[in-house]
């Protein structure tokens, strides 16, 4: 099997872009290609076929490929608490929390059996696995214990490029000064620099490339040029740096920009309408008077329940549907959107009873046991029969409570009532399922929901989901680059 490595001088450097544009590119050549990131820390996630959890950058990087997500593309993947503690996730399960002070202590060696155990596994299917590094590979006090960029590369003795942000300025520095901190063999493994996020004329970069390349001995093997089309991101430091480039717009969305955002993936289909408008807001921000307001998924669901309470968002969201505003909750956010959260166990830290929001009848309570399946349900709202498709990813069993409420007050979301509720005024909602607006049908007739609440004209329901959308933001992507990328390095 062989293999490209990709790292970068810095986080957001572009290693996801490049290494997912990589592996259509190199499939559309005719490779059998496989991503792979050996640990990602991450709170998007994505649920396979087989139920394991990955990285959502690492499915997206398989569907460029032209592939089935596998549990092996991304072995370990850890999922930030905001306590100094990470869930462990390996091979698609869960194995506890742990602190970062012990993490390596606990979990390098099985971590490095288990990156070694699925690279072996990838090369009896594929014939080119493309691996996408964290970070830097140059953090001299952790790369003792990295087990995701130069230990990976050196290991498969793979070709490696180096990726920089030129936006952010100092690319040079970032780039010198990374290859200065790599070691002999590793450096050796470096084929060539791609300079990332260029804007300008390039006859202005020309003689900085030229000094660059006599400086290190490493060809400049590509510029990359400041892409605009929205890409699923890796954290939620991604949402502070899109640009909109949308004018006037005939919907607003606000978004609840949590503390432990994950799985904001699921508003990308939202964004990519151009007559809607999707902003994430602080907790601590006005509410202001957008068409729809968005609690989505969160790692510490209690935390970031607390936090809305004690910033006063949690008032405005109430007050906001009590004058008829359209709310939608998605995993943690359904949950904040019930009567109570109880965690007797202390799984999200301390134990106790939480208020809700109060605005749907449920009760739930956080367990241990994690469910993470993919879903194919049949919608009762906003249209009824609309097949969608998606995911789970929570520890929380929600129960309706039947006690006062009247049982006409309420419906199903889908045809199963345990994904998610609807009020009988059609104005709030909550889903358990990830990947809700990906189902093209079934976005559209929500969206025209509010549009007629807006007196605007319905859009036709008849639309393509966003996989097909994805595709030609891949193809896009790839041919793009391709155009600014010389592989030949790589590949002889």
């Amino acid at each position: 099997m062989k293999s490209i490595m990709v790292v970068g001088t810095t986080s957001h450097a572009g290693k996801s872009l490049l290494t997912t544009a990589v592996c259509r590119i190199l499939s559309r050549r005719g490779w059998r290609v496989a991503p792979f990131k050996g640990q990602n820390m991450a709170l998007n996630a994505y649920v396979t076929a087989t139920g394991g959890e990955i990285g959502y950058a690492q499915a997206v990087q398989a569907w460029a490929a032209g592939v089935v997500p596998w549990v092996e593309m991304n072995p370990i993947l850890l999922k930030p608490q905001g306590d100094m503690t990470s869930q462990v996730i390996i091979k698609g399960r869960s194995v506890g929390k742990v602190s970062a002070s012990d993490y390596y202590e606990q979990y390098f060696e099985l971590g490095w059996r288990t990156i070694e155990e699925s690279l072996q596994h990838l090369g009896t299917e594929f014939d080119m696995v493309v691996c996408e590094g964290a970070g830097s590979p140059a953090e001299i006090n952790l790369k003792h214990r990295d087990l995701t960029n130069m230990r990976v590369a050196k290991h498969l003795n793979a070709p490696t490029m180096l990726v920089v942000d030129i936006d952010r300025g100092g690319a040079f520095a970032h780039v010198v000064g990374t290859l200065e901190l790599l070691e002999p063999d590793e450096r050796a493994l470096i084929k060539g620099i791609v300079i990332n996020k260029f804007r300008g004329q390039r006859s202005l970069l020309d003689p900085g490339i030229k000094w660059l390349e006599e400086r290190t001995g490493i060809p400049v093997v590509g510029v990359i040029p400041y892409l605009q089309q929205v890409f699923p991101a890796e954290d939620s430091l991604d949402l502070l740096e899109r640009e909109s480039h949308k004018g006037q717009t005939d919907l607003n969305i606000a978004v609840i920009r949590l503390p432990r955002i994950a799985n904001f993936t699921d508003f990308d289909p939202l964004e990519s309408e151009s007559t809607v408008s999707v902003k994430y807001l602080s907790p601590k921000q006005d509410l202001g008077h957008p068409d729809a307001v968005i609690i989505p998924g969160t790692k510490t669901t209690i935390a970031d329940l607390l936090l809305l309470q004690k910033s006063g968002m949690a008032e405005a969201i109430q007050h906001y549907a009590a004058s008829g505003g359209t709310v939608l909750g998605i995993c943690g956010g359904y949950q904040m959107l019930g009567q109570i959260i109880a965690d007797p166990e202390g799984i999200e830290g301390q134990a106790g009873r939480y208020q809700g929001l109060n605005l749907l009848p449920i009760r739930t309570v956080i367990t241990g046991q994690k469910i993470a399946r993919q879903r194919q349900v049949s919608s009762n709202y906003p249209q009824q029969g609309l097949p969608v498709n998606g995911f789970e990813i929570h520890q929380g069993r929600s129960r309706i409570e039947q006690q006062g409420i009247d049982p006409q007050s309420y419906h199903a979301l889908f045809d199963d009532i345990n994904l998610g509720l609807v009020d009988s005024c059609q104005s709030v909602w909550g889903s358990y399922l990830h990947g809700l607006f990906d189902n093209g049908p079934w976005r559209r007739a929500w969206l025209n929901r509010l549009r007629q609440q807006r007196g605007l004209k319905s859009l036709p329901t008849g639309v393509a989901n966003y996989r097909e959308q994805r595709e030609q933001i891949l193809d896009a992507l790839a041919t793009e680059v391709e155009s600014h990328l010389d592989l030949t390095p790589f590949l002889s």
